[in-house]
């Protein structure tokens, strides 16, 4: 090879190596998701189609969590739930059904944040009313199930409702729900 041929080969093997090596964030470019620096938290795993059961002392059904997605962060031991639903079972007695938008599980699972619209149903049977909640925003600490907001509050059943600012509910028998402030409400007498 002559000179001229070996800085031809040279060149081009420079020029090569160059391209290959070139800054992926050119004007005009977009980098990859991969090479931005982002303050995002890092999901450690997540599930789809979650249903876990805890059962009480007697081995029957306490709660059960579902929930679309569930992601969990090992950062600060937390999950995210999309889509959760709640029901706190009652023995013969119909359960609490409580579902948001979304939600949030600390570290020791002791409280649970439904976040975005949640809808709490209780259904109907010999003795008991059927009842219909709808609130935003709910604290739930589940071993006690207990729940509680400070967001504007409907209750329906049957033809009754009642608006109130803030509740707080125990959702265990003997089940009690406490109304916070600017409560009204409409009570429709039973026909004889």
């Amino acid at each position: 090879m002559t000179h001229p041929a070996v800085l031809a080969l040279l060149l081009l093997l420079v020029a090569s190596v160059s391209w290959l090596l070139r800054d992926p964030a050119q004007p005009g470019e977009t980098a990859p998701a991969t090479a931005t620096h982002s303050t995002e938290r890092q999901v450690d795993y997540y599930l789809r189609g979650l249903q876990a059961t805890t059962m009480n002392e007697l081995g029957q059904p306490a709660r059960t969590l579902r929930a679309a997605e569930a992601k969990y962060f090992k950062d600060n031991d937390t999950t995210e739930l999309l889509e959760p639903w709640l029901t706190v079972h009652q023995g013969e007695r119909p359960a609490w059904e409580v579902r948001s938008e979304s939600g949030w599980v600390s570290a020791d699972g002791s409280l649970v944040l439904l976040q975005g619209e949640v809808h709490i149903e209780r259904a109907a049977a010999p003795g008991i009313d059927p009842m219909q909640i709808e609130t935003r925003d709910l604290r739930v600490q589940p071993r006690e199930d207990y729940a509680e907001t400070d967001e504007q509050v409907r209750v329906r059943s049957n033809q009754n409702w009642l608006d109130a600012t803030g509740m707080q509910a125990w959702l265990r028998e003997p089940s009690r729900i406490k109304f916070l402030a600017d409560v009204k409400g409409f009570y429709a007498p039973p026909s004889q």
